[in-house]
């Protein structure tokens, strides 16, 4: 700067107005692009540190449905351990095979239980609230978090259906049949009959229909994921 400010004494001592003038305009351009240069640096700066910030979002969506995944796998491996029996059970009722009341008082009791994902939160919901939302720009990758969370409500709806069967028929049809502190069976004609064998029945197609639905939640969570790792892996 004291160069140039020297320079242009020269040029107002030496009166060449032409030379001043040009000079001028030069020191103004000089400005203008120190500026520009500024914005610029500032601007650079400010997409680095919103592509970290996509990245660690992408890391963070990626742990939660990995971790979504492996419950919902849980529940499948839960959901078909107690399915299986119940077929088993539905296939002696059926057959009338009396002699496997034993068997039969096994598994009754068991009809109580049922798989329950009970996954908390909102991904998507979540980051609209954060504004990160804003911050992914791969569309697709949202597009699918969006249809996942989807995926996930009906999986809870279906839950929903199999608590509701659960408490509405289930209980109440199994707690006059069984004496649970001795685990014996003391009605075994109505665990014969054809109102039992339609519980039971229902119970399985709905635990079937719950596998389904976890099956394609597991499907959208891949899909998701492999978008996510292609995403990562170009940046």
């Amino acid at each position: 700067m004291k160069l140039f400010r020297g320079f242009r004494q020269q040029l107002i001592h030496e009166k060449n107005l032409k030379k001043y003038l040009l000079y001028a305009i030069g020191e103004i351009l000089l400005v203008m692009i120190g500026i520009l240069l500024a914005f610029q640096v500032d601007n650079w700066n400010e997409d680095r540190e919103k592509k970290i910030e996509e990245i660690r979002t992408y890391e963070n969506i990626r742990e939660q449905i990995l971790g979504d995944k492996r419950n919902i796998q849980g529940q499948i491996n839960y959901n078909r351990k107690y399915m299986a029996q119940f077929e088993y059970g539905l296939k002696i009722i059926m057959e009338n095979d009396r002699t496997q009341l034993d068997t039969l008082a096994s598994i009754i009791p068991n009809l109580t239980q049922y798989s329950d994902f009970d996954r908390e939160g909102n991904i998507y919901e979540t980051l609209v609230n954060s504004g990160k939302i804003q911050l992914l720009r791969n569309q697709s990758i949202v597009n699918r978090i969006r249809l996942l969370e989807q995926r996930y409500n009906y999986v809870n709806r279906m839950e929903n259906v199999s608590y509701d069967i659960m408490i509405g028929y289930v209980a109440p049809g199994i707690n006059p049949v069984m004496n649970f502190s001795t685990a014996e069976i003391i009605k075994p004609e109505r665990i014969f009959s054809y109102e039992f064998q339609n519980l039971i029945f229902l119970l399985i197609e709905v635990m079937k229909e719950k596998e389904n639905t976890y099956l394609i939640a597991i499907d959208e969570i891949d899909r998701t994921l492999e978008l996510i790792d292609i995403e990562l892996k170009d940046n």
